[in-house]
Formats: C-alpha cells, structure tokens, sequence
C-alpha cells in the first residue's frame, strides 16, 4: 500500500489550508477532528449536521485535510485514524485556525443559516 503524504510543518502553506477549509463540509470535519482532542476514525467524522457525508466524499475531504497539512492520518488495518495537527500550525501561523474556525461558528449562529 503506498504511504500517504504528509507535508512537514515548513511545506504547509496558508494558500493549501485556506483552501482545503473553504468548503464548510471540510471544515465542520476539520473541526470536529481538532476538537476532538483524540484521534479520530473517518467514521466518527462521517456525519455532519443532520448529513451523512457518502464515504467516497470523506475521502476526498480527508486527503484535501492531509495535503493541506490540517491532519495527520495513520491506516490501522482497514480503518484510517486522523489528528489534528493545530499545535503545529499554530506555531507557524499563529491565530490562523482559530480565526478561521470562529468565523464558521459566527456565521453558522445567525438567524436563517445552517
């Protein structure tokens, strides 16, 4: 089975991470992992709001997460584990996540969204 990549803390760059948290689906994905504070299976992350996310959709999400540098992920027999990386990209791009993350959660407690 091929490794998966994993770009190092100095590859991740802000254009990769905007643009893998610009889709709310991913982002609600990315929060939950992140906020988690364990890791996390792609099942535990599969449902978001009231919608089941079809798995060849997670996938997808997932690796755009991974190559972005948001999460780590690790095959343990048939089951993908992911973790959040934000203490590292914290340390490059401080204030960044929680800026971008606040800004969903803002917006998703205005009347007539969500």
């Amino acid at each position: 089975m091929r490794p998966l990549f994993h770009p190092s803390v100095e590859e991740v760059r802000p254009e990769a991470i905007l643009h893998a948290l610009s889709d709310p689906e991913r982002a609600a994905i990315f929060a939950e992992i992140s906020g988690a504070g364990c890791v996390q299976a792609c099942s535990a992350v599969a449902v978001v709001g009231d919608r089941t996310i079809p798995k060849s959709s997670l996938s997808h999400d997932i690796k755009v997460l991974r190559e972005a540098g948001l999460i780590r992920c690790e095959r343990h027999g048939v089951e993908m584990r992911n973790h959040s990386r934000c203490g590292e990209i914290e340390g490059r791009f401080p204030g960044l996540l929680a800026s971008i993350l606040s800004a969903y959660a803002l917006v998703a407690r205005e009347p007539g969204v969500g």
